[in-house]
């Protein structure tokens, strides 16, 4: 049984930074992409980024480029993302996401075939 849990949200002051965590099990996390999403109070879910199998490339949404970092380490079978320069808009409810091929897609919610149930991030003073 695939299972996805993220941990790490928290409540951080703009400016700040936090790192997330996602551990994968029940399957091999280390021949699949992985996606980070977040979903604000009343918007769609938006995609932030994603890690190839390998890890050689990455990719961003528009509005974290610069800020945010994701990376993985398929022996812990553990994917993360370091946030940066925090600021009130990237607060909601952040997901990650498996995808069965290995490389990167246009960051679309329909790409990725299982997902966790999400860790709350929250950016205020």
């Amino acid at each position: 049984q695939w299972q996805l849990v993220e941990s790490g949200g928290d409540l951080v002051q703009p400016g700040g930074s936090l790192r997330l965590s996602c551990v994968a099990s029940g399957f091999t996390m280390s021949g699949y992409a992985m996606g980070w999403f977040r979903q604000a109070p009343g918007k769609e879910r938006e995609g932030v980024s994603c890690i190839t199998y390998g890890g050689a490339s990455r990719k961003y949404g528009d509005s974290v480029k610069g800020r945010f970092t994701v990376s993985r380490d398929n022996a812990r079978s553990t994917v993360y993302l370091q946030m940066n320069s925090l600021k009130p808009e990237d607060t909601g409810v952040y997901f990650c996401a498996a995808r069965r091929r290995g490389y990167c897609g246009d960051l679309r919610e329909n790409e990725y075939d299982s997902w966790g149930q999400g860790t709350q991030v929250t950016v205020s003073s």
